[in-house]
């Protein structure tokens, strides 16, 4: 059957999976939003339905006041003698860690540090032995891909930590897996950096700490030479063996706007490729070592359907799951109900690295309309399209300063430190109002509803909001927010939908 990628759409980088039993678990990073480090199963690799998360508590993971593209970093998920284990890096404390469940639809343990440096953690098992690997320096500053064995319940230290790869000659070495098959000890990694020149490597040794042996046509996987071509970016890839005994990497990758346009706004999303293994043990990824926007093969049988959601509303979402808070929310501030939520907005804005009373669904393709109706009492209250707290586009309903009781809709576009309310609309004494957004490849169009007609207020490009123009690591997310610049405003929002339209591949 042919499959399209990405299979996972939106802002879900640093993809790790395991297989337990016919079942498939996948996590993914979550940076400086909460709960952290999203759940997903799947029993055939190409759908995946959300579980949970990892971090749903405050002691497990400090956000407050956190850098944008900090918090959460490249998590990896494993399974060892009936318990899942999730490793991952604070990036913003430096400091990396562990948890686990013997339940991965239920809580997770409290965290258990490590004391070795780096990022993009992971765990090996084999023997009773636990082996930690990240990127970083060794304890004789030696750096590369660095390895211990750990105490499995503490987390304490057994052995120094030792350089035992220093890659294929890319920059930014990192995301280390090891993996064990025909007594060979695969080391995969990711460098060049999780950008255009992104790329998969690895090597292999006959032990968990070498000597490696790197395979002679690194990468084994990279778009970095598909140039306009829409799927960029990609590595930082798991490997993971089917229920047939075919083997798949699963990897992070971005899709550019546009044929010459090379910015992409929707964040690093979830890739699949096949993986097809040599006599010599040795094996060669995608096609021609490319990830392509589709694959067609026989490994996936005929009658599974590749599913794909296409209308995301308040009753078809969950706010555990879909949704998500930046940095550590302030509970009582949110009243969500089935059909409808209450915000209660404080002084803090989107443009501070802080907690504003903020509620986000990823934006998981260009082209769609977001709609949603919105009442205030005072302040200010509605959709933002963001990026991180200098780069959000927000369509808005407010009190107007200079006249109390009266209304209006802004476009206000924030794009570093420029920060410009493009236009205004007086809705009278009206404190309601039906928002609009036109999301497409290239552009964001807002607008408002008044008595059955929509009017655009304007315009903003969606570069402006790309990690290329933004910085950062995120995506953009979809925001219903409340915001009070003196004391607290109540804002409600109701019939929230957003419709995606059908995107052709495109055949750059």
């Amino acid at each position: 059957m042919k499959y399209n990628n990405p299979i996972l759409k939106g802002f879900y980088p640093d993809p790790s999976v395991c297989k337990v039993g016919n079942t498939y678990y996948m996590v993914c990073s979550s940076m400086q939003y909460f709960p952290g480090v999203p759940i997903f199963k799947s029993v055939d690799l190409i759908n995946w339905e959300q579980i949970g998360h990892c971090l749903t508590r405050k002691s497990q993971i400090e956000l407050d006041k956190v850098n944008s593209s900090g918090g959460v970093f490249a998590p990896t998920i494993r399974y060892n003698e009936g318990r899942f284990y999730m490793t991952t890096t604070n990036d913003t404390t430096h400091q990396n860690f562990y948890v686990w469940t013997e339940d991965i639809t239920g809580e997770w343990s409290e965290p258990i540090n490590v004391d070795q440096g780096g990022i993009d953690p992971s765990l090996y098992f084999e023997d009773g032995k636990t082996y930690f690997m990240s990127n970083g320096s060794d304890d004789f500053g030696v750096p590369g891909i660095v390895q211990c064995e750990i105490e499995l319940t503490t987390g304490k230290k057994l052995t120094p930590s030792r350089t035992i790869w220093q890659g294929s000659g890319g920059r930014y070495l990192e995301g280390p897996h090891m993996y064990k098959m025909n007594n060979k000890y695969y080391l995969l990694a990711a460098e060049g950096g999780t950008e255009f020149g992104h790329m998969v490597t690895y090597a292999v040794g006959d032990s968990p700490y070498g000597p490696f042996e790197g395979y002679a046509k690194n990468p084994v996987l990279t778009n970095r030479n598909l140039g306009g071509y829409e799927v960029q970016g990609i590595g930082h890839g798991d490997l993971i063996e089917d229920n047939a005994g075919n083997w798949w990497l699963i990897s992070l990758g971005f899709r550019q706007i546009g044929r010459w346009a090379t910015y992409h706004h929707l964040g690093r999303e979830v890739f699949l490729t096949p993986v097809t293994f040599d006599e010599n043990g040795w094996f060669t990824a995608g096609d021609n070592g490319t990830t392509t926007r589709t694959f067609d093969t026989t490994r996936i049988p005929e009658h599974i359907v590749q599913e794909e959601k296409r209308v995301y509303t308040f009753e078809n979402t969950k706010w555990n799951r879909d949704w998500c808070y930046l940095r550590l929310p302030q509970y009582e501030n949110y009243q969500l109900e089935e059909d409808n939520i209450t915000l209660t907005g404080t002084t803090v804005t989107l443009d501070a690295a802080d907690t504003p009373t903020f509620l986000g669904l990823r934006q998981r393709d260009f082209n769609g309309t977001i709609t949603c109706d919105v009442s205030i009492d005072h302040g200010e209250a509605g959709i933002t399209i963001y990026m991180d707290e200098k780069h959000h586009y927000d369509i808005a309903i407010r009190e107007k300063q200079d006249c109390k009781g009266s209304y209006e809709v802004i476009e206000r576009l924030n794009i570093g430190n420029i920060k410009s309310v493009e236009h205004q609309l007086d809705v009278n004494a009206d404190a309601n109002a039906t928002l609009i957004i036109h999301a497409s490849n290239y552009s964001y169009s807002f607008g408002v509803k008044i008595n059955g007609e929509e009017i655009i207020l304007g315009n903003g490009d969606t570069r402006y909001l790309s990690s290329e123009v933004a910085g950062g690591f995120t995506g953009v997310m979809i925001g219903l927010y409340a915001s009070d610049s003196s004391a607290s405003n109540t804002a409600r929002f109701s019939n929230f939908e957003c419709k995606y339209t059908e995107n052709p591949v495109e055949q750059y």
